[in-house]
C-alpha cells in the first residue's frame, strides 16, 4: 500500500531539499576568497549559478558551487544561487546570500590634523573588521619641506577583532615650517602570518609658523 514509508521511499532521492550553507563567511578587500556551497540532497551532478543580484565584485560563482575571487569594493552584497540537479525532471533550489566585502584594516581621521602655536593635534579611527585580534602598530609623522621626519605620534597594542572605530589622538611640538602629516598602520596576525596595512595622506599641508 501506498503508506506513509512508501511516500518516503518514493521522495529519497528526489531533487535537493535545500542549500546547506549557512551565512557566508566575510570577503576582505583585495585578499583571496574561497568558500564552496553545499546543497543537501539531488542528483548528482548538481549545478550552480546566481540567479538574481551580484556577488561583491571580483568574486565569482563556478558551476560546482565554488564561490572564489578578490574582491575590488567594499560593500553588503545581496544575491540568489540556484543549483540545479541532474533528475528528469530537473529539481531546483534557491536561496539567497549576503555576502559583506569588508577592508580588514580601515584607519581615518577623526580630527584632521591641525596647528595651534607650534602644536599639532589630530585623531585617528581604527577598525579590525576581522575575526582576528591584531598586533598593532601604528605610526603618524610629520614631514616638513625639506623631508625631515618628526614622529608625532606612535602605539603599539593589541586591536581586538571586531573592533569598530577605536580612536587613538596624538599631538607633538614641532619646529616651524610646512608639514605634511602620514599615518601608517599595520596589523599583524601571528597564528595566519597575515599582515594589513592602512595609510592615511595628508589632507593638506600645515603651517607652523610659531617658533618653539
Amino acid at each position: 500500500g501506498a503508506g506513509p514509508g512508501a511516500a518516503r521511499r518514493g521522495a529519497a532521492p528526489g531533487g535537493p531539499r535545500g542549500i546547506r550553507t549557512g551565512p557566508l563567511p566575510k570577503a576582505f578587500l583585495r585578499r583571496a576568497y574561497h568558500c564552496e556551497l553545499e546543497a543537501q540532497g539531488g542528483i548528482t551532478p548538481l549545478t550552480w549559478e546566481v540567479t538574481a543580484g551580484t556577488p561583491p565584485t571580483g568574486i565569482e560563482l563556478a558551476p560546482d558551487g565554488t564561490l572564489s575571487g578578490t574582491p575590488t569594493e567594499v560593500d553588503s552584497f545581496r544575491f540568489i544561487v540556484t543549483v540545479t540537479d541532474s533528475g528528469k525532471p530537473v529539481a531546483q533550489k534557491k536561496k539567497e546570500f549576503i555576502l559583506p566585502a569588508v577592508a580588514p584594516l580601515v584607519v581615518e581621521w577623526s580630527r584632521k590634523p591641525r596647528v595651534t602655536g607650534h602644536r599639532l593635534e589630530a585623531a585617528i579611527r581604527v577598525s579590525n573588521q576581522t575575526g582576528e585580534d591584531f598586533d598593532f602598530t601604528v605610526i603618524a609623522l610629520a614631514v616638513n619641506e625639506y623631508g625631515r621626519a618628526t614622529a608625532v605620534g606612535y602605539q603599539h597594542f593589541t586591536l581586538n577583532k571586531d573592533t569598530e572605530e577605536f580612536e587613538i589622538p596624538f599631538a607633538e611640538n614641532l619646529p616651524r615650517g610646512a608639514y605634511d602629516v602620514h599615518v601608517d598602520a599595520v596589523g599583524e596576525v601571528a597564528s595566519t602570518n597575515s599582515i594589513f596595512r592602512a595609510r592615511l595622506a595628508p589632507a593638506e599641508k600645515l603651517q607652523v609658523v610659531q617658533g618653539p
